[in-house]
């Protein structure tokens, strides 16, 4: 009897943020994983249910369907659990409700630990939901030890139902460098490129509030995902500054080619479900310096330079150690390279079959024993 599993595909109609790439690419783990036969997924059948409108998702082996009228989480809660016959994957913190058989992946615990960095409605939201979620679903994945410890010890996640499923690195291999006209002129190796938003947790202003200073020294600033100065009012000087580049977004093709080009990335977070840029900085070649709080000490490891994020002073020291030594640079890209390696889409997809076929009632253990006997091979 076939096991069928559906992939929650809302993703696909919203703009990519680290929790989008997330879903996209364990998707695309799961299907190369489907196409190869590896033995959790024998017998597996498994679907992207998505919106209508959605956008493309290359996949071989796992069929796309479109169902319903509306979208957000109208489509969500009412439309999709119509259209699951078995167990359903949720990658990006929410699900619906009446799913129990649902693996649903929640990334960090930031509404409770950044609540300045959300309206109102949104954290009310979340903080009403996901207790609610995590309850009800067969089982809950996060993405690195610290965001599993923070769940669960604010109560949003039951223990004995949760693992961690990382980020991986593989998709940066597909991204071809390739400069812009407004990349080209930011990168130098001299340039600090901050990746994120303007949400007080991503503490961008701490880079930025030290403009002055850096382009003292020769330094350049380059800003990806912010649109631009207006944002930062508080401190129209200084984030106004003609060493900061404001890029907005910009494709993945042209941030591969500013991180290689580039001194550093800096990474001030206060709090971080994962930190996937500095992950991916660390693949492409690029030191990276970030704050030595949250989950960015566990996913970098030796591999990055740690600063306060409270510390300015610290900050400054760092790049200014990175410019001044080309052995440091270079030591500090071979380790970033080697730490990224660690974390595949592979793996983590594979952690997912593995939870899917014990809520299947599956001996995951003795099915791999199995495929490995010598007669499985032949």
């Amino acid at each position: 009897m076939a096991r069928r599993w559906t992939i929650n595909g809302r993703f696909l109609c919203q703009p990519t943020t680290g929790v989008q790439r997330y879903a996209r690419e364990v998707a695309l783990a799961l299907d190369m994983l489907v196409a190869e036969g590896v033995p959790l997924a024998r017998g597996l059948e498994l679907d992207l249910c998505c919106p209508p409108g959605a956008s493309d998702l290359p996949l071989s082996h796992i069929e796309r369907r479109e169902v319903g009228r509306a979208g957000g989480h109208i489509w969500e809660q009412v439309q999709l659990p119509l259209s699951v016959d078995g167990g359903l994957l949720s990658f990006c913190n929410t699900g619906p409700l009446a799913c129990r058989k649902q693996i649903v992946c929640i990334h960090d615990a930031n509404v409770w630990n950044a609540p300045q960095s959300y309206s109102l409605a949104f954290r009310s939201f979340y903080k009403a939901l996901l207790p609610c979620l995590s309850r009800t679903a067969w089982g809950v994945s996060t993405v690195s030890n610290y965001s599993l410890s923070e769940l669960v010890g604010r109560g949003v996640v039951p223990a004995r139902r949760a693992f961690v499923a990382p980020n991986g690195h593989e998709h940066v291999k597909r991204w071809t460098p390739g400069h812009s006209e407004a990349t080209r002129p930011a990168a130098s190796r001299k340039t600090i490129v901050m990746i994120g938003s303007a949400a007080p947790h991503k503490n961008v202003h701490l880079v930025l509030e030290m403009a002055g200073r850096l382009a003292e020294n020769g330094f350049r600033i380059a800003v990806v995902g912010i649109p631009d100065s207006r944002i930062f009012r508080s401190a129209p000087t200084k984030a106004e500054a003609r060493n900061i580049h404001w890029l907005g977004r910009v494709s993945d093709g042209e941030l591969a080619a500013l991180l290689r080009d580039s001194l550093c990335l800096a990474f001030p977070s206060l709090t971080e479900g994962f930190g996937l840029p500095a992950l991916e900085a660390m693949a492409i070649g690029c030191p990276v310096v970030v704050s030595d709080r949250a989950c960015l000490p566990e996913v970098c490891e030796d591999a990055a330079l740690f600063a306060p994020p409270d510390d300015p002073e610290a900050w400054f020291d760092r790049f200014m150690q990175l410019a001044a030594s080309e052995p440091l640079r270079l030591r500090m890209t071979a380790k970033g390279k080697a730490r990224a390696s660690a974390y595949s889409w592979r793996t983590t997809a594979m952690r997912y079959l593995q939870a899917m076929s014990i809520a299947d009632g599956i001996d995951v253990e003795a099915t791999i024993v199995r495929a490995r006997e010598p007669h499985a091979m032949s």
